[in-house]
């Protein structure tokens, strides 16, 4: 990644996640629904927000293409997995399926495995799947659905883009270190979700 320049916006969005309360995102009380409802789904589940960041920080740890395929293949299929959820049709064990790409995710960054762009977008789309349907299936009952799915699409696309941010750390002496240290944590606050500790 050597000679890219840090980009502005991505890194606007941090303090988004500096600003991140509790794993809220399961539970629209006391939200008037719509965009913002949408928008704060992603960004309040700490479930959600680990995978979401971890696919930024991968995407930029393999430089281009997936840079920026990882981010686009993301909402793309979460959207297939939201039609899902509205549309009432089953899906086993999303909360395991969420929890566990924290876990992954965070241990390819951390590991810095160099998959193939192929076997990254699979397994991004795959987790893709479980996060669309947690958001389709708790689409609260007062928003209006397409404002609700363009916020959450909004709220995961500064998840990725503060997660991108992060991995230009790699531009800095011993960055490639802090980047795999944030895999790390990102993997272990999937563990805890995974074993009902979070």
């Amino acid at each position: 990644m050597t000679g890219r320049r840090i980009m502005p916006g991505a890194l606007g969005a941090v303090p988004v996640l500096l600003a991140a309360g509790p794993a809220l995102a399961h539970s629209a009380a006391g939200m008037a629904g719509g965009l913002q409802s949408g928008l704060a789904h992603p960004l309040l589940g700490l479930d959600h927000l680990v995978a979401m960041v971890a696919v930024g920080l991968w995407g930029a740890f393999l430089g281009r293409p997936a840079i920026w395929l990882l981010p686009v293949v993301f909402p793309l299929v979460m959207a297939l997995g939201a039609a899902l959820g509205i549309a009432g049709v089953p899906l086993p064990m999303v909360e395991t399926g969420i929890a566990l790409s924290g876990v992954v995710l965070g241990l390819v960054v951390l590991l810095a495995f160099r998959a193939p762009l192929w076997l990254a977008a699979v397994l991004v789309g795959l987790f893709a799947i479980f996060h669309g349907h947690a958001h389709g299936t708790e689409l609260p009952e007062a928003a209006n659905p397409l404002a609700y799915a363009a916020g959450f699409i909004v709220g995961t696309g500064l998840l990725h883009a503060a997660g991108i941010a992060l991995g230009y750390l790699t531009l800095l002496p011993r960055g490639d270190l802090i980047v795999r240290a944030a895999g790390g944590v990102i993997a272990v606050v999937g563990l805890a979700f995974l074993t009902g500790m979070a």
